[in-house]
């Protein structure tokens, strides 16, 4: 939409914050940007800055002010930014409506104008990114935050090859580092337990893990038997009754349930971890916590004598009076004595009405 001839050597006012990729193409010298999103910075190819709302409004009245407008883009400056990393404001974000016991999301990495290569036959949706995506390979999204923790869990399975996918899951979950909370809500319903961290993955000391049938029978609590079967491709029997049991107690990293508004109530999460790390070795739990429940592990000391010994263990939540809509969140850590916090669960409980 504009005339090379126009915009030469000027710089070029844009309602839009992707309308750099025109600019570009025109060949102007930079760009102003209208930016209504001020917690993310975009990989530009020119000179170019973003103006929240009303700091835009101010550089266009400037500009309708005057017959010759005149504008410098100065370099940019590194700062330190307490904050970071953090969830970017329009990334989706939990509670998990369909099984509030497992929280969402599970992780969180880079995902936003993440510079890579990409194959040239990868299907791009039809917008007016792609000529920037095609000439830079800056991709954004959920199309680039999966392939890091694809990417983590590969890492992983090459240290530790007869790993199951839950193992792996639960290396990466509980060895995350814990990101800062800058929404009203649960910071977990934004990150879930963190960010990933490779390194720190390949050796995360215990793991949670969980069979096939774990997840069958966790199936079973919300399907009937018959689209398991389409799903398993075995003849599965669901359990019934007393032995059906609860979401909650699918041998998660996390732990999370909902409560109802205003009344008393305990939970009880059972998990199982195994040792992949030292085979002689002791745990203590420890749960890091501001609000008014209480929190209880039943043992808190985990003693393993051998690798891939595997130790039951019961974390119950004790509360009352929580208004509708409210939010608790914690964290279990499984501390050996050498390290602070060696594996890492986030806790959440969220109150709604009857």
């Amino acid at each position: 939409c504009l005339d090379p001839d126009l915009v030469k050597e000027k710089i070029v006012l844009c309602d839009w914050s992707g309308g750099y990729v025109e600019v570009d193409r025109a060949g102007a010298k930079g760009a102003i940007l209208s930016n209504s999103r001020d917690d993310v910075a975009s990989v530009v190819p020119l000179s170019a800055t973003g103006l929240n709302n009303q700091e835009y409004a101010v550089a266009k009245s400037y500009q309708n002010s005057t017959r010759n407008p005149r504008a410098k883009i100065l370099k940019s400056e590194v700062i330190k930014d307490p904050a970071a990393p953090r969830v970017a404001s329009f990334s989706s974000r939990g509670p998990n409506r369909i099984v509030p016991e497992i929280l969402k999301p599970d992780i969180t990495g880079p995902g936003i104008d993440i510079v890579a290569a990409y194959s040239p036959n990868a299907s791009i949706s039809a917008s007016p990114y792609d000529e920037r995506r095609v000439k830079y390979n800056v991709l954004s999204g959920t199309s680039m935050s999966c392939p890091h923790a694809a990417g983590v869990a590969a890492y992983v399975k090459e240290f530790h090859s007869d790993w199951s996918p839950a193992a792996i899951k639960s290396a990466i979950m509980t060895t995350a580092w814990p990101m800062n909370d800058t929404s009203t809500s649960p910071g977990e319903f934004a990150y879930g337990s963190g960010h990933l961290n490779p390194v720190r993955a390949i050796n995360p000391g215990l793991v949670y893990e969980a069979s096939e049938e774990d997840y069958i029978k966790f199936l079973c609590m919300m399907l009937d038997e018959e689209k398991i079967r389409l799903i398993s491709g075995d003849k599965v029997t669901c359990p019934t009754g007393s032995d059906k049991g609860s979401p909650k107690d699918l041998n998660y990293p996390s732990m999370a349930a909902n409560v109802t508004s205003m009344k008393l109530f305990m939970i009880n999460f059972h998990r199982r971890v195994k040792n992949v790390g030292l085979a002689n070795s002791n745990y203590k739990a420890l749960i890091s916590s501001n609000s008014k429940v209480d929190i209880k592990v039943v043992p808190e000391v985990l003693s393993f004598k051998s690798l891939n010994e595997e130790k039951n263990f019961t974390v119950t939540v004790d509360g009352r009076d929580m208004p509708e809509g409210s939010h608790v969140s914690a964290s279990l850590c499984w501390y050996d004595g050498s390290h602070n916090c060696i594996v890492r669960s986030p806790i959440v409980i969220s109150s709604v009405s009857a």
